[in-house]
C-alpha cells in the first residue's frame, strides 16, 4: 500500500534545512587542552568557562554576578525604614509642639507632657500615638504618612510593584488587597491537598491580575515570585539587631493589623514557606552601604542577592553530576539581562552539537572523546607536525598515494583474471577504439590494461610512550601525547598497510589506544620501566613477521624499574645494576630480531644520555635530543626517512 504523508506549517524549532552548527572551533579549542595534558571532561570545562565564539564564559558570567552582588552589597543599609519612621515621628511630634506652644489652656500642657514622655523605642511610640488627638494637621498627616508607608513597604516587599498601588488607598481598596490574599491562600492550601486546578489560577489571575505586573503563567511560577521575596523578607528581619527587629516586627504588626491584613499575611508567609522549604528563610545578609533603603527595596536587593548566589553556585559547576541543564534560563535572566542568556544558550548548543555530531560520548566512565573526534585531533596534532617541518625549511610532507597497495611504475600491461591494480582508463579506451574502429565501443575484457605497481614493504612500528610522573612535572607530557597521536594518524591514514601499536610504560607497561592515551590521568607511581615496554614491542612485531620493525622511544628518565622474577615491578632509584642488566637484556633481544631501537630523550641528566649511547651502541639505533616544541618534528622525520630508505631498498 502507498503511504500517505501531511505537509504542514513549520512548528518553530531548529529549522531541519539549516546546515549543521559548526562546532570545529570548540572541538580544536578542546584539542588543544587534550594534548596538553587535560582530559576530556576537563577539556569541555574549561572551553565552557573559557566561552567560545565571541561569547562569554561560565568564568565571566560568575565574575559579572559577584560584581553584581558586591554593588548590591554597597547599595545601602538594611535599617532604612526604621530611620525613616524616626525622622517622621519626630518632625510629627515636632509640628504638634509648635502648634501647642500659643494655646494657653491646661490641656495644651497635659499635651506636651505626653509628648516628652513618649518611649524611646520607636513602635511604642507610634502606638501610643495612635489615639492621641492631634491639634496640628500638618503633625496628624506626618503621622499618618507613617501609617501609610509601613503598609506600602510591607506589601510592596510581598508584592512587588504594590507601593505604587498604595499611594493614596482607600478602606475598599484595603477590603480589596485582604480579599485577594485571602483567596491567594485558599488557592495555596488547595494546592498543598492536591486540589488545585489550572482552571483555579485562571481565575485568580483574571479576578486578582492587577496585583501581579509580572503575569505569572501559572501558580508554580506565582509561588516562587512570591517565596523568594517572603524569603528574602525573612532574612533581612533576622540581618537586624534584636533591638531593630523587635521594633520593626511591632511596627509591622501595627500597620497590617490596623489595615486588617496581619491574619492573611501570615497565613500567606506560612504557607509559601511550606511550598518552598528549599528556599534560603533562614540566614542572615549583610550589606555596607551608607544610605539606608526601605523594607521593600531592601527586600529586593536581598533576593536579588540570593539569585546571585545560587546562579554562581550553578555557574561554578563544582558538583557531582554539574551540567549546564542546571542552570535556570529565568534565573540567569533575572540576575544578568537577556546578553547572559544568550551566552549560556551558545554554551548549551556547543555542548550539544559536540555530543549530537558525534565527537562526544558520555560513558560508565564520564565523557570521552569519540573516534571520530580523535581521528580530528589526531589530524591536527599530524598538521602541527607537518607546519613545523615546513617553517624549518624541510618541504612539503603531503602523501598522495595514500591506500595504494604499491608504487606506480608508469608502465601497464594485458588485464589477467585477480589483478587488483587499477585500471589504465586511457590505454583501454584506446585498445577499444583500434579493436572496433571507432564504431559502436563496446569494451571487451581483452581491452583492459592495468597500471604495473611494485609491491611496497610495510613497516611494523612500536611507539614507546614515558608516563612516569616526572613527565608531568617537567611539562614534557603534552607534546609526547601530541607526537604519539600525530605519528598514529600518519600511519593509519596514509601507509595503511604499516601496523603501528602505542606502548605506555611507567612502573609497567601496557598497550594503549589514542583514546586511553588522550584519556590517561596521573597516579604518581614510582619507576620508568623500559624493559617491560620493550618486552610489548616484541610481541608486537612478532605479530608482523614479514614487516620491518622498528622501536621509537620517548622518555625524559633513565630506566628505574624492571620486572622481578616474581613478575613484580622492582623500583630503585638510582638505578640498581639489576634493572639496568634487564633493560639492556632486552635491548639485546630486540637487536636479535632485527628491530632498530631510536630513542628521542625529553632530558639532559648525564646517566640517561650514558644509558642510551650505550643502547644505541648495543642496537645500532640513534639517539636524539629535541629541544623543546621539536619532539613531534623529530619522530615524525625519523619515520618517513626510514620508510623512504625501506622504499629506496625496495
Amino acid at each position: 500500500m502507498a503511504k500517505a504523508f501531511r505537509y504542514g506549517a513549520w512548528d518553530g524549532g531548529p529549522d531541519p534545512l539549516d546546515p549543521p552548527y559548526d562546532v570545529r572551533q570548540a572541538l580544536d579549542d578542546i584539542g588543544d587542552d587534550v594534548l596538553a595534558g587535560m582530559s576530556p571532561r576537563d577539556a569541555l570545562n574549561r572551553l565552557l568557562r573559557r566561552g567560545s565564539n565571541d561569547r562569554d564564559g561560565l568564568d565571566s558570567l560568575r565574575r559579572q554576578a559577584m560584581e553584581r552582588a558586591r554593588q548590591l552589597r554597597r547599595s545601602g543599609r538594611l535599617d532604612g525604614t526604621l530611620d525613616k519612621v524616626k525622622e517622621l515621628l519626630d518632625e510629627a511630634v515636632e509640628q504638634e509642639k509648635r502648634a501647642l506652644f500659643p494655646i494657653p489652656d491646661d490641656s495644651a500642657r497635659m499635651a506636651e507632657a505626653e509628648l516628652e514622655t513618649l518611649p524611646r523605642d520607636t513602635a511604642r511610640a507610634v502606638r501610643e500615638l495612635a489615639e492621641y488627638q492631634w491639634r496640628s494637621p500638618e503633625a496628624r498627616e506626618t503621622y499618618q504618612q507613617i501609617k501609610d508607608m509601613l503598609r506600602s513597604e510591607v506589601l510592596d516587599a510581598q508584592f512587588n510593584g504594590m507601593k505604587q498601588a498604595m499611594q493614596n488607598a482607600t478602606p475598599e481598596d484595603f477590603a480589596r488587597i485582604r480579599e485577594m490574599m485571602s483567596a491567594l491562600n485558599d488557592m495555596l492550601d488547595a494546592d498543598a491537598r492536591g486540589e488545585h486546578t489550572p482552571e483555579d489560577f485562571a481565575e485568580f489571575m483574571e479576578t486578582y491580575g492587577e496585583f501581579f505586573p509580572e503575569n505569572p503563567e501559572n501558580l508554580e511560577e506565582l509561588v516562587d515570585q512570591l517565596a523568594r521575596r517572603a524569603a528574602a523578607a525573612q532574612q533581612l528581619m533576622q540581618s537586624l539587631t534584636p533591638e531593630q527587629r523587635e521594633e520593626m516586627a511591632n511596627l509591622m504588626a501595627q500597620a497590617m493589623g490596623q489595615a486588617g491584613l496581619a491574619d492573611e499575611m501570615a497565613r500567606l508567609q506560612q504557607g509559601l514557606q511550606s511550598a518552598r522549604p528549599d528556599l534560603p528563610w533562614n540566614g542572615r545578609t549583610r550589606m555596607d552601604g551608607e544610605q539606608g533603603m526601605g523594607f521593600a527595596d531592601a527586600t529586593g536587593a536581598i533576593a536579588e542577592l540570593a539569585d546571585l548566589d545560587q546562579l554562581g553556585e550553578l555557574l561554578d559547576q563544582d558538583y557531582p553530576g554539574a551540567s549546564l541543564d542546571d542552570i535556570d534560563e529565568e534565573l540567569v535572566e533575572r540576575a544578568l539581562g537577556r546578553a547572559a542568556v544568550d551566552d549560556m544558550a551558545q554554551l548549551r548548543r556547543i555542548e550539544r552539537e559536540l555530543r549530537e555530531q558525534g565527537y562526544l560520548q558520555r560513558g560508565s566512565e564520564g565523557l570521552r572523546l569519540s573516534p571520530r573526534a580523535l581521528r580530528r585531533l589526531g589530524g591536527t596534532a599530524l598538521k602541527r607536525v607537518f607546519a613545523s617541518i615546513e617553517s624549518r625549511g624541510r618541504g612539503s610532507h603531503d602523501v598522495h598515494d595514500a591506500g595504494a597497495a604499491g608504487e606506480i611504475t608508469g608502465a601497464s600491461r594485458e588485464w589477467r583474471f585477480g589483478d587488483e591494480q587499477p585500471l589504465d582508463v586511457v590505454r583501454s579506451l584506446r585498445n577499444t577504439v583500434l579493436r572496433t574502429g571507432g564504431r559502436d565501443l563496446e569494451m571487451a575484457a581483452e581491452d583492459f590494461e592495468v597500471v604495473e605497481t611494485e609491491r611496497r614493504s610495510s613497516a611494523a612500528i612500536a611507539l614507546l610512550v614515558d608516563m612516569s610522573y616526572s613527565m608531568e612535572l617537567r611539562g614534557t607530557w603534552g607534546e609526547a601525547k601530541t607526537t604519539a597521536l600525530a605519528l598514529h594518524s600518519l600511519v593509519t591514514t596514509k601507509y595503511p598497510q604499516d601496523a603501528i601499536e602505542i606502548i605506555g610504560f611507567s612502573d609497567y607497561a601496557r598497550v594503549m589506544s589514542p583514546n586511553a592515551l588522550v584519556e590517561h590521568d596521573w597516579d604518581r607511581v614510582q619507576g620508568t620501566n623500559l624493559q617491560h615496554g620493550l618486552m610489548l614491542a616484541r610481541r608486537h612485531l612478532d605479530k608482523h613477521r614479514g614487516a620491518d620493525p622498528m622501536i621509537l622511544v620517548i622518555t625524559d628518565g633513565e630506566p628505574t624499574a624492571h620486572l622481578a622474577a616474581d613478575g613484580f615491578a622492582d623500583f630503585a632509584w638510582p638505578p640498581t645494576p639489576q634493572t639496568l642488566a634487564a633493560t639492556l637484556a632486552e635491548v639485546e633481544r630486540c637487536t636479535r630480531r632485527g628491530a632498530t631501537i631510536n630513542v628521542f630523550m625529553l632530558d639532559d641528566d648525564p646517566r640517561l644520555v650514558a644509558f642510551m649511547q650505550e643502547l644505541g651502541r648495543r642496537n645500532g639505533g640513534r639517539v636524539f635530543q629535541p629541544k623543546r616544541g621539536a619532539l613531534g618534528e623529530f619522530v615524525v622525520e625519523d619515520y618517513l626517512e626510514r620508510r623512504r630508505g625501506r622504499r629506496r631498498a625496495g
